[in-house]
Parts: structure tokens; C-alpha cells; sequence
């Protein structure tokens, strides 16, 4: 059975102390309030991943929101995957939209990265996703082909069951807009379908596929009930403690 998770992207906000602050807040919320088997992941700035991490308990964990894609070296300014294991994170986002956007990653550096991840037992949560301009035109599906294939598609079965693939519609992210639970299926069969035609049905089976763009409380319900849903990556809404937990809380 395949997990449930709900990770907050917090991105480059918070100073440390309210960083701290929320860290402290979601973890005694979430093992307050949430009965549920869903994971819960908090991923902050770089700076403050050693901290979260040893405050998440639980079926809360820590992430990190990209790495380096070698071991170590001079690259004054990156952190590199075994960095982040060692302050005790277990998740690492690879190909968020905005490194993609505006760092230039391509498909076969974020390959890369994922097996840089996997080298340190950690769990990538791979990201893709189409612009609007791609969707108007209806190349969505032929951009998602490209992104998951070229980046995940050189990894074993073995493999391929730690890593969460988070589909992320770059004009719904931070934009209010949100994909229909229709669209949002649609594309998570689509891409459960192409893991299941190169990994097997064993695999795809039990490969957690996140929606993520502009989910809210109000939203989470609606998505979480499709059956290819199986989670959310949360931005905007993971800033706050009580927008975030009832997002959780969403997920039966």
C-alpha cells in the first residue's frame, strides 16, 4: 500500500526563531489533532534543516529543498545530498519548477541529482509539471513524458520505490489556481500509467504521486478523494501552522 504524504515547501521564507516557531507548532498540532496514517514532511530553508530535524517526531519528518549533485568539491554555496542526511533529514526536493525556471536545471542534471539522493538513502521527491503555455497548446502530456522519463527513467525497480514523484502545474503555483480534481487525476493516471509500462505494475502501484499548486484546506478534501492523489506538496499554505495542519487533516 502505497504511503500518503503531505510535505510543506516553505521555500526561502522565515527567519530562524519563527521558523522554529512553526516547526514547534505543526509537530504538536499534527500529534495533537491528526489520527491519521499520512506522513507529514516540513521542508525548510538549508540553514534550518538540522534544527526541524531534531524536532520533528512522529510521522513528522525533514526535507531539504534541493542538493548538489556530487559528492563534495569546490562549489562554494551548494550542499551536497550526504550533507543533508547528516543533519537528519530522511526527504529532498529535485526539480521543483523554480530551480527549473530560474536555475536552468535540466532533465539530465536533476537525473543526477535523484542519484545522489538514493546514494544516501534518502527519498527524492522528484517534481514536474507544464506551464500554461505548454497546456494551451496540449503538450502537457508530452512535457511530462519528457521530465519523468529523463529523469527517473535510468533507475532501477529497486530504486524507483524511494522516490515520491510530485506532479506541480506551473500555472497553479502560488497563482490562486488550482487544477480540477479531473485535471489533477487525469495527469496522476497518466504518470502512474508511464511508471507501470517501464517499472511494473508492482512499482507504479506503490509510487506516492503528490498534487501540488495552490492547495488550501478548502481544496484538500476534494483532491485527496481521487484515486490516483496521493498527497500534496504545499507551498503558500505550509507557511501557516493551522492552513497547513488542516491540510493534513484532509487526508483520511
Amino acid at each position: 500500500m502505497r504511503k500518503k504524504i503531505i510535505a510543506g515547501n516553505w521555500k526561502m521564507n522565515k527567519s530562524f526563531d519563527d521558523a522554529m516557531a512553526l516547526t514547534s507548532e505543526v509537530v504538536n498540532m499534527i500529534n495533537d489533532e491528526y489520527k491519521g496514517s499520512a506522513l507529514t514532511v516540513l521542508i525548510p530553508p538549508s540553514l534550518y534543516v538540522n534544527s526541524v530535524s531534531r524536532m520533528v517526531k512522529g510521522n513528522v519528518f525533514s526535507g531539504a529543498q534541493n542538493c548538489h549533485q556530487e559528492v563534495s568539491g569546490a562549489f562554494t554555496g551548494e550542499i551536497s545530498a550526504a550533507m543533508i542526511k547528516s543533519c537528519g533529514a530522511e526527504y529532498v526536493i529535485i526539480g521543483h519548477s523554480e530551480r527549473r525556471q530560474y536555475f536552468g536545471e535540466t532533465n539530465a542534471l536533476l537525473a543526477k541529482k535523484v542519484d545522489s539522493v538514493l546514494a544516501n538513502n534518502l527519498t527524492a521527491i522528484y517534481c514536474c509539471g507544464e506551464t500554461l503555455e505548454e497546456r494551451e497548446v496540449n503538450k502537457h502530456f508530452e512535457v511530462l513524458k519528457s521530465q519523468i522519463s529523463e529523469g527517473l527513467f535510468h533507475l532501477t525497480n529497486e530504486q524507483m520505490q524511494h522516490v515520491v514523484v510530485a506532479y506541480e502545474p506551473v500555472w497553479a503555483i502560488g497563482t490562486g489556481k488550482t487544477a480540477s480534481t479531473a485535471q489533477a487525476q487525469e495527469v496522476h493516471a497518466f504518470i502512474r500509467n508511464l511508471l507501470k509500462e517501464k517499472f511494473g505494475a508492482a512499482v507504479s502501484d506503490n509510487v506516492t504521486i503528490q498534487y501540488g499548486g495552490s492547495v488550501k484546506a478548502d481544496n484538500a478534501v476534494e483532491l485527496f478523494s481521487a484515486p490516483d492523489i496521493d498527497g500534496a506538496l504545499v507551498g503558500g499554505a505550509a507557511l501557516q501552522s493551522r492552513s497547513f495542519v488542516d491540510i493534513v487533516k484532509a487526508m483520511k
